[in-house]
């Protein structure tokens, strides 16, 4: 059977980090306190307000909010010499930056000679895809092919991002039930955001993504400049283009979950919202998302974003996750820089850099002495929401491929941990130097090794 694509949206540097910092409007609080302590009667100690109380491996943690004009830093001291508190921080606001895009649209029957990629659908594991994606330069370089005679993924896999669109052809038999955080729902739907939108209405069939300046559209040849002050109709069937001042994360989820299921397709994908589409969430949505996916029985988490910004809240998140076993990956982030960055840098994670289809570190990529090992970020297909894909760049998209990796681990050895599992990888890392860990990821070879000591349970 034969099908052809419609759509690829090339997107130029969509760099997975993220931005974030307190200040005297922040009004947030993250506090974990001690043995059954009231969360209400320390609030009220403090003239603060609980808004939300985390659960299951969570309990003990609270988000408190403070009145406006409140000074961050005082309450954060007074919430320290409270006998009760055993930790508090200010609920920092991320930001995943913006990002830019440009697209191409083709008729259904149109195949031109420049599109960027095969778009015949074959059989993939669990559903159909465009050979474009399966057989990329990527594959090659990360010896997937070779690693599938041995593993296809097991386990689930949280995405903490976005959302992932749950109708995605492509991801749609690997998608288990998750949550959101941004509405307090069930789900993890990625189109949540702009389905609420009376305009534009999504599309199913042919839905770009904007450029943050101005971006070309290309529909049967004709082209149209877009820029942030417009949202105009592509054609007849009134195909709208999402206000990239609006929604510029919208996808991101999506395109990570479709680089852990390119490397564990037999694998499951949970997903775990935390961002909206307009990219924002908070450190207390981020912890209480991690709490959700070990409680969820995930093995492995995929953190696509990264800050500055340290967080003790986080730090323990992860701790906890890593003690229950599951594995733990984010970006090293995108400043082209020897950084430390958060959660990448703590000892429960594993820092992913990235590097171009001939294993060089990408020039937008941090490196140093922080980061684990590398995979490949540039110009590498994955999926988009509605029927498409896209081809993306950034440690964002470096990461996701380390999270399929460590689901291949846990195909082999269901009771793998995070120490063996960041041993396995890096052992068989390529080594390519440029200050990138332990080198190019080598999937064949860490699932090899692994099916060598013996599987277990």
């Amino acid at each position: 059977m034969v099908k052809k694509l419609k759509l690829l949206i090339p997107i130029g540097l969509l760099l997975g980090g993220l931005t974030g910092a307190a200040s005297a409007a922040d009004r947030g609080f993250v506090v974990r306190l001690k043995g059954n302590a009231n969360a209400g009667a320390v609030a009220a100690r403090h003239g603060l307000t609980v808004t939300r109380s985390l659960s299951g491996s969570g309990a003990g943690v609270h988000v408190l909010s403070a009145p406006n004009g409140q000074d961050v830093w005082r309450v954060i001291q007074s919430l320290a010499t409270d006998p009760a508190v055993q930790a508090a921080e200010a609920d920092v606001p991320m930001l995943l930056p913006g990002m830019k895009a440009a697209a191409q649209v083709h008729p259904a029957s149109a195949t031109p000679p420049a599109f960027p990629i095969n778009g015949t659908l074959t059989r993939y594991y669990t559903g159909w895809a465009a050979q474009g994606y399966i057989n990329q330069p990527a594959v090659g370089i990360i010896n997937l092919s070779d690693a599938h005679k041995v593993a296809t993924g097991a386990g689930k896999v949280a995405v903490i991002d976005t959302g992932v669109d749950l109708f995605q052809p492509v991801l749609f038999g690997s998608v288990v039930p998750g949550w959101d955080f941004v509405n307090n729902v069930p789900g993890g739907q990625e189109r949540a955001d702009v389905n609420q939108e009376t305009t534009p209405i999504l599309d199913q069939e042919t839905t770009p993504i904007l450029d943050q300046e101005t971006t070309p559209i290309l529909d049967g040849g004709s082209a149209i400049i877009l820029n942030q002050e417009t949202t105009p109709i592509l054609d007849q069937e009134t195909t709208p283009i999402l206000d990239s001042r609006r929604f510029p994360a919208y996808g991101h989820g999506t395109m990570v979950a479709g680089l852990i299921h390119l490397v564990a397709p037999n694998a499951k994908i949970m997903p775990v919202r935390t961002f909206g589409a307009d990219g924002t969430a908070t450190i207390s949505q981020i912890v209480a998302a991690i709490y959700y996916a070990v409680d969820n029985g995930a093995k492995v988490i995929n953190m696509s974003f990264s800050t500055k910004v340290p967080s003790d809240s986080l730090r323990g998140a992860l701790d906890f996750a890593s003690s229950r076993g599951v594995i733990c990956v984010a970006a090293a982030g995108n400043d082209g820089q020897a950084e430390v960055v958060f959660p990448a840098s703590y000892n429960s994670v594993i820092d992913v850099a990235s590097t171009n289809n001939s294993e060089v570190r990408s020039l937008f990529s941090n490196y140093g002495s922080e980061i684990t090992l590398a995979a490949p970020g540039e110009a590498v297909i994955t999926t988009y929401p509605g029927l498409h894909y896209a081809e993306v760049w950034g440690t964002s998209f470096s990461t996701p491929l380390v999270a399929g990796a460590a689901a291949l681990l846990v195909d082999v050895k269901g009771n793998v941990t995070p120490a063996e599992a960041t041993d396995l990888l890096t052992q068989a890392a390529v080594k390519i130097g440029q200050e990138l860990g332990a080198g190019e990821l080598n999937l064949s070879q860490a699932v090899n090794n692994l099916s060598r000591r013996g599987s277990g349970n």
